[in-house]
């Protein structure tokens, strides 16, 4: 059995071109066209009617006329490993015999999903790992601010978030990851560190403040915890979309971000707990790592019956 990450093109050619059972993973959200659902990647809200459908029939063009530019190189891999070439890009989500989708309604879109598209929530686990106190235990809520683990000079977040906080009745843990945490100023109520593990933070924050990868956004919402979305760049826009789509937290542009602006998009976030527990909900009923290791099984017993 081979399980390979949907981001490997390699990987998915050999494993076409293998005599095994094969799966993906998909850590993101997929580009696989369906009535209501706005192009991919864009950040766009869905709409209905006909110019929902207008914008999207040309958008969609768009969209794949801009990944397609990598088509022939990726052709050429599979040619190499003697597999068919794509026909089109988005061909990486529709080829696989399976796909382990690791996000769930309604967080995601509701669709008629393929039947190769299994659904089964984020995969959240980390090490174990002992609480570190954010701050002194007291009665006020806690906000996680947190960037990204990949550079991608998003500091203004931190410093916007810090000047936001500064004066609130909240205690404030930042996680600075790729930038340094000695360039930041805290104030008295906060904390800036490079790296705390996330998992026992959650269990007690009131928000997170982050730049919407999809793995701080699903594991905050996977806890039931809001999220203020200040999306930079690559999948951001897309994530800050479906965030502020299911009412689980709010979204801001980073060339709208200022103190003034991003509190008022924390305390509004914080007022959707609601919509956090809902996709929260969603998570836990998708099936998690069961569901994703039933899919696996079940394509190693068809083979085998094969």
């Amino acid at each position: 059995m081979l399980f390979t990450d949907i981001n490997s093109w390699g990987a998915a050619a050999a494993a076409e071109a293998s005599t095994l059972p094969w799966a993906v993973f998909a850590p993101y959200f997929l580009p696989l066209r369906a009535p209501g659902a706005p192009p991919w990647g864009l950040g766009l809200a869905p709409q209905t009617g006909w110019l929902g459908r207008s914008r999207d029939a040309v958008l969609w063009r768009v969209v794949n006329a801009l990944y397609n530019r990598v088509l022939p190189a990726v052709n050429a891999l599979r040619a190499s490993a003697g597999v068919t070439p794509y026909e089109d890009v988005s061909d990486f989500a529709r080829r696989p015999p399976s796909i382990i989708s690791y996000t769930a309604e309604p967080f995601e879109y509701a669709r008629a999903w393929p039947p190769h598209v299994r659904l089964v929530g984020p995969g959240i686990w980390e090490p174990p790992s002992q609480p570190a106190p954010a701050a002194p235990r007291d009665e006020r809520p806690l906000v996680l601010v947190t960037c990204s683990t990949e550079f991608q000079n998003d500091g203004a977040l931190i410093e916007a978030a810090l000047a936001a906080l500064a004066d609130e009745p909240v205690r404030v843990l930042v996680t600075t990851a790729s930038l340094d945490p000695s360039s930041f100023r805290a104030p008295p109520n906060a904390r800036v560190e490079r790296f705390v593990p996330h998992g026992p933070v959650l269990q007690e924050a009131a928000c997170v403040v982050c730049h919407g990868g999809m793995g701080i956004t699903q594991k905050a919402l996977a806890a039931g915890v809001p999220v203020c979305v200040v999306p930079f760049g690559r999948d951001q826009l897309e994530v800050a979309q479906h965030v502020e789509r299911c009412g689980a937290g709010t979204r801001l542009a980073p060339a709208r971000l200022s103190p003034e602006r991003l509190r008022r998009a924390i305390k509004e976030a914080m007022a959707r707990k609601p919509g956090a527990l809902r996709v929260a909900e969603g998570f836990r009923s998708a099936g998690g790592a069961e569901g994703a290791a039933t899919v696996i099984e079940s394509l190693v017993v068809a083979t085998a019956r094969a």
